[in-house]
């Protein structure tokens, strides 16, 4: 996963360079907020960000402030790197918009579980995004039928917005996804297709007798 790290003391951002590499993590750096903001304004920028509290210039906190209010950056996952352990400080890092903390000097195994934790964070984000492109483009493709349907009380056709009349399928197929296959009830095997079939048997017996009697 692409990580931004921003922190003025090149000792400490060539330690967390290495460090994150060794990880697997893809790596960018920036030496200060400023910089850190530049990297941060292209699309393919790092959603996973490790950012220094105090750097000359445009600090961690301002950069979590810009970026919270830019919509396509709010999934973006902001952990803090400070040397502010007082609880007050720690409470305005978070309201400023980051999601986590770790104060120095860090200690590897903790850093490297709450990177983890980001980058779970942002794939269930991204997951849940994909399932709403998904469920967007499905309601798109889908007509809804909607209001009263004016359906004759005799042939049960509908009429529609033309004023015009149709079967209850032909309607139903252009105003919706469904599609028919077409058979037949027990009350109208009974009522109607039986006696059709009586009919039908008792005119061939009767065809059959002309045949013999020519």
């Amino acid at each position: 996963m692409r990580t931004l790290i921003a922190e003025d003391n090149s000792t400490t951002r060539q330690l967390l360079e290495s460090t994150l590499a060794d990880w697997g993590y893809d790596v960018l750096v920036a030496c200060d907020g400023a910089q850190a903001w530049e990297q941060l304004q292209s699309e393919s920028a790092p959603k996973l960000l490790l950012l220094d509290w105090k750097m000359p210039g445009m600090d961690g906190v301002e950069v979590c402030q810009r970026l919270r209010e830019k919509p396509a950056a709010r999934s973006t996952y902001i952990i803090l790197l400070t040397a502010r352990a007082d609880q007050d400080d720690i409470v305005m890092g978070l309201e400023a918009g980051a999601d986590d903390y770790i104060t120095k000097p860090f200690d590897p195994p903790e850093l490297r579980a709450r990177l983890k934790a980001g980058a779970r964070v942002l794939d269930l984000q991204n997951d849940l995004a994909a399932r709403v492109r998904e469920l967007e483009i499905a309601l798109t493709q889908v007509k809804q039928l909607h209001g009263l349907l004016p359906i004759c009380a005799y042939c049960k056709r509908i009429r529609d917005d033309r004023n015009y009349w149709q079967q209850v399928e032909a309607y139903l197929s252009a105003h919706s996804d469904v599609q028919f296959s077409h058979g037949v009830c027990p009350d109208c095997f009974e009522s109607v297709v039986k006696s059709e079939i009586e009919a039908l048997r008792a005119q061939s017996a009767n065809d059959s007798k002309e045949r013999q009697a020519l």
